[in-house]
């Protein structure tokens, strides 16, 4: 059984060999991170990406727009919250966009369309409750929608996989602050 195993390796080596690998990364330069070892289809990557950042972008309004409106007797801790979650927003929007770049593809910034393209809605909420409830709508969206492109790639495409589900976790967590602060209010 040794024997065989060992044939084996030697048969499939686990690495490339040097002169192949420098040969394939002279071919497609023009390519720059994609490698002819990318097995995602690209056009579909960067179409979900476009969906994910208009996503993001659709929630930093949101955010934003309620840490403005937040009132009552616990909106100060509140609003502090929808800030918070907005610049953090803001930031997996920029690692979203610049993955697209360097797919070679083209972020979709434009805000014709920006709401059909984005998987949460825009809704504003009326007090302070409503909001809170829609942040967390949005949020529990982002889940599912991450989990399901996280599924996709697989080993496809592992930096943007990597890259979703580091987001995927920061969106868990914001679920998690926006239930508690329901908690905490007692609704």
């Amino acid at each position: 059984m040794a024997k065989a195993k060992a044939a084996s390796t030697t048969q499939h080596p686990f690495l490339t060999d040097i002169k192949t690998l420098r040969a394939r990364a002279r071919k497609h330069i023009e390519n720059g991170a994609v490698t002819d070892g990318y097995r995602a289809d690209r056009a579909t990557v960067v179409k979900l990406l476009n969906e994910a950042l208009a996503t993001e972008l659709v929630c930093i309004l949101r955010y934003k727009r309620h840490f403005f409106m937040a009132s009552g007797i616990n909106a100060d801790a509140v609003a502090q919250e929808f800030l918070q979650h907005a610049t953090e927003e803001q930031g997996h929007a920029d690692l979203i966009a610049a993955r697209i770049v360097q797919l070679k593809g083209e972020p979709n910034f434009n805000p014709d369309g920006l709401a059909m393209r984005s998987h949460a809605e825009y809704v504003e909420g009326d007090s302070l409750v409503d909001m809170i409830k829609e942040d967390l709508v949005a949020e529990r969206i982002a889940i599912e929608s991450y989990g399901e492109m996280i599924r996709y790639l697989g080993d496809k495409d592992v930096t943007t996989r990597r890259m979703l589900e580091d987001i995927l976790a920061m969106e868990e967590e914001h679920a998690d602050d926006l239930s508690s602060l329901l908690e905490d209010l007692g609704r």
